[in-house]
Formats: C-alpha cells, sequence, structure tokens
C-alpha cells in the first residue's frame, strides 16, 4: 500500500475511535478494539498480543499497546512516553516498523490497559526518538487537529515539540486517572461502597490522600468506589471513613434538616460499614485513612 493509502486507513481508524469514545467513554474493551471495522471491504483490527501491531492493509505500524502487566519497562515518567522495543533485536520488523514510522513522521494509536481487558485509546501519538542503546522509543502526543490529511509536514519542528510536551503530560495526566478509577471500581465490583449504587456513569474513584500530596499515589488501596453524592460529601468532609472502615457523618449535617435526600443520601449511613474489596492488598489503607480521619474531625 502506498504511503497516502496507509494514512487512509489511519484517519479511518481515528474517525472510527471517535466515534467509540463518544458512545462509550475512552475506557475500551480489548475485544472491540481486536475487532477493529471495516475499511474498503477490509477488516482492520486495531491491536493484537503483540504491542506494536501493524494490520496488514498498513504499510507501517498502526498502534503501539502498553499491557495492564506488561513485561516490558514502558513508562509515563519524563517528558515523553518511554515504549519498549519488542525484544532485544534492534532489527526486528516490528522495530524497525517503528523506526520507519519516526522518520516518516506516521501518526500511531497508543493503548494503555488500565485493567486487564480495558484499554485508554489515544490518538494520534508520534514516535520522536530512538535510544538503540537501552532498547526504547520515545512516543509523543499531538492533538488531533495536527495530523495533516495529506501527510504533509508543515508546521515547524520547534512548535511541534513545545505543543507535543504539553499535549503529552496532559495524555500521562489522563492515563493515570483512568487507570486508577478503572482499577478502584474494579476491586469494589463497580458499585458505591457506601450505598452499593451500580451505575458506572455515576460512579468515580475518589483519593483517600489527595494525589498533589506525598502520600497520594495512585494506588487502590488510596481510593474508594464512591458515587457523585458521597464522592463531593467525601471531599467537602461531610462524611468520611475511619480506620475500621465505618462511615461518620459530621455532626453539623446530622443536626441538618433538609428534605429526604440528607436523610437517606447522608444521615442513614452514618455508623455504616463500608463495603470492602476481596482482596485485602486492595481495601483502604489504614494510615491514609488515619490522615483523612484527622483532617475531617479539624474540618468538624
Amino acid at each position: 500500500m502506498s504511503e497516502a493509502g496507509d494514512l487512509r486507513v489511519r484517519l479511518a481508524a481515528f474517525d472510527w475511535l471517535r466515534e467509540r469514545v463518544e458512545a462509550h467513554g475512552d475506557v475500551l474493551a480489548r475485544a472491540v478494539l481486536v475487532n477493529g471495522f471495516v475499511f474498503e471491504g477490509n477488516r482492520v483490527p486495531l491491536m493484537s498480543p503483540q504491542g506494536i501491531f501493524k494490520p496488514r492493509v498498513c504499510e507501517l505500524p498502526l498502534s503501539i499497546t502498553t499491557s495492564p502487566n506488561s513485561p516490558y519497562r514502558d513508562t509515563q515518567s519524563g517528558e515523553l512516553i518511554a515504549y519498549s522495543y519488542r525484544g532485544t533485536d534492534r532489527q526486528h520488523p516490528d522495530n524497525v516498523g517503528l523506526r520507519a514510522a519516526m522518520v516518516r513522521r506516521t501518526p500511531l494509536v497508543y493503548f494503555y490497559g488500565a485493567v486487564p481487558n480495558r484499554y485508554v485509546a489515544t490518538w494520534p501519538v508520534y514516535v520522536v526518538g530512538d535510544d538503540q542503546a537501552d532498547l526504547m522509543f520515545s512516543i509523543a502526543a499531538d492533538e488531533a487537529t495536527h495530523v495533516e490529511p495529506a501527510g504533509l509536514h508543515r508546521s515547524s519542528e520547534e512548535r511541534d515539540e513545545i505543543r507535543r510536551q504539553y499535549v503529552t503530560a496532559t495524555v500521562r495526566t489522563r492515563l493515570h486517572q483512568r487507570a486508577f478509577r478503572e482499577r478502584v471500581l474494579e476491586a469494589y465490583r463497580n458499585q458505591c461502597s457506601v450505598c452499593q449504587l451500580r451505575h458506572q456513569e455515576l460512579l468515580d474513584a475518589a483519593h483517600i490522600v489527595a494525589d498533589a500530596e506525598d502520600e497520594g499515589d495512585p494506588v487502590v488501596s488510596n481510593g474508594l468506589a464512591l458515587c457523585k453524592l458521597h464522592h463531593a460529601a467525601f471531599d467537602s468532609f461531610f462524611m468520611t471513613v475511619r480506620p475500621d472502615y465505618r462511615i461518620e457523618v459530621r455532626p453539623s449535617i446530622l443536626e441538618e434538616s433538609d428534605g429526604p435526600m440528607l436523610l437517606v443520601g447522608l444521615k442513614q449511613i452514618h455508623g455504616g460499614m463500608i463495603q470492602l474489596p476481596r482482596a485485602v492488598r486492595d481495601r483502604p489503607d489504614l494510615v491514609r485513612l488515619e490522615h483523612r480521619y484527622e483532617r475531617f474531625l479539624r474540618a468538624s
């Protein structure tokens, strides 16, 4: 396939992904991505068991994937995304393909595994560096509006670098947030730990210690699955979860009279136990809960 034909497939893949994300959110099921879409009579999968994936209809790789339990050293540290070679053979066809994509400035899709079989899709991304000594590529994200329809590179490299560093930083934050949410909700069996509401659209992953603080690591034990009402109440210190996993509502709230929502949503949960993850390692960290409880008492 010609370079222009290859680009047409990519643009069709981007459009298809945009439609899926608008309909289902930006965390997509692996089965949907493996099945892919039809382009001019040919089925185009978007991923495979290999991290670097080139469908038959493309000249160069279309996507790169970091699985939730990847054996590689993919990371979002620094200004760019570091992506490992396939294996240790620098001349493996997959590595050669990504190298060619770097030279041609070919846009790709990056799939980041939030939990097993669910991936956050980011596009377009570009290969912007190749460290053959460390067996790593450098990946930068960009805005969709900067995919040139004719495959031409019109903007300056300096402006590209500045824009992509900014977009990549935003993407890294989004990947961490989505992965944290998916892992916390999975641990709590996709329901609010306080009221057992199961509608995913109304569920959040709340940090016990905020991610901006020293102990605010994006790990499941620093999270609680909460519906949007209880998340807002938790963040505002209207309620908290004590280190014994019991819910405590602020005394001033218990004394208020403000209709049935206050009664059912907050007053009646006071003193109850939250529903815990089955895995002990995923349960709320007691030290973090203690720190949170101390802040709750000061706010009360």
